[in-house]
């Protein structure tokens, strides 16, 4: 048997959901998908829970998906024995994933992210997603396979910090550290480090205080200004984009190369003529 992914307790009418896979830096595997989609719809169906918060062990709050089985369980799913994709499936496939991730959106409840470390990659795609972000100093967020290797499956990005600025972190793959994520509006506030578990727990009780039906009314005014300009189109086209990056030539080799020296090599040799991430 698994180890689980996360563990979710209830008090003060907060949910919180702790991913718990530190040494993995809770990379995102089916397990984990499956079960924070349980965890999320759990709480959002608690009468006690007014609130719901996503927190992580560890250095990381999440550094995308576990890369290796991501890549052996995607030609599983979705190409042939000659190797031939079918975007059909991978849309579907990919989108258990989005379907997942949503779930922090479209839950009725408030959801919170308390990120602390590396949330890159496929952990943005999450974390986007929540209501609210709160990031202790040290934390980094940013989109590497924009480089080569992917597009954000939720498309989250202008949403959040307008048109230019999603450009500007897209078109170069760049890190963002927490402070310049809230300057530009990726996220709400940073805290020092060492007080965020704390200052994001204090927070999501205050927010707790209003009844529960004041706060689903106000999120659902909130959110649906975002789906009236389109979101959810964006988010199809986000996910069947990312498949077709990843189906490109140069994903094709930078995929062939991780095999061939390891993908902490491929992803150091993408990254070092920008002297970020892991390139550091």
């Amino acid at each position: 048997m698994t180890e689980p992914t996360l563990r979710m307790e209830i008090a003060d009418g907060v949910a919180t959901i702790t991913l718990c896979r530190a040494k993995e830096y809770n990379t995102i595997t089916p397990e984990l998908r499956d079960e924070l989609a349980a965890a999320i719809t759990a709480a959002d169906e608690d009468p006690t829970a007014r609130v719901i918060l996503l927190r992580a062990e560890g250095p990381a709050f999440c550094a995308g998906y576990k890369i290796d089985r991501f890549i052996d369980e995607q030609h599983a799913e979705t190409c042939g024995p000659d190797r031939i994709w079918d975007s059909a499936t991978d849309l579907r496939w990919m989108g258990r994933f989005v379907q997942t991730y949503m779930k922090l959106w479209y839950a009725s409840k408030p959801t919170i992210a308390a990120v602390q470390g590396w949330c890159v990659g496929g952990g943005t795609d999450l974390v986007l997603c929540a209501d609210l972000i709160i990031a202790g100093r040290g934390a980094s967020f940013g989109y590497p396979p924009a480089r080569v290797w992917g597009t954000p499956t939720t498309a989250m990005w202008v949403y959040r910090m307008g048109l230019e600025r999603a450009k500007r972190y897209l078109l170069t793959g760049d890190e963002i550290t927490a402070p310049e994520a809230e300057r530009i509006g990726l996220i709400l506030e940073t805290v020092p480090d060492e007080e965020l578990d704390e200052h994001a727990a204090t927070f999501a009780r205050r927010m707790a205080k209003l009844p529960a039906n004041q706060l689903q009314l106000h999120k659902l005014l909130c959110n649906q200004t975002v789906e009236n300009m389109g979101m959810a189109s964006s988010r199809t086209l986000g996910i069947l984009l990312d498949g077709v990056a990843r189906h490109t030539q140069e994903g094709v080799d930078f995929e062939a190369r991780a095999g061939a020296v390891g993908l902490r090599q491929a992803v150091r040799e993408r990254d070092s003529p920008f002297r970020d991430y892991g390139s550091r």
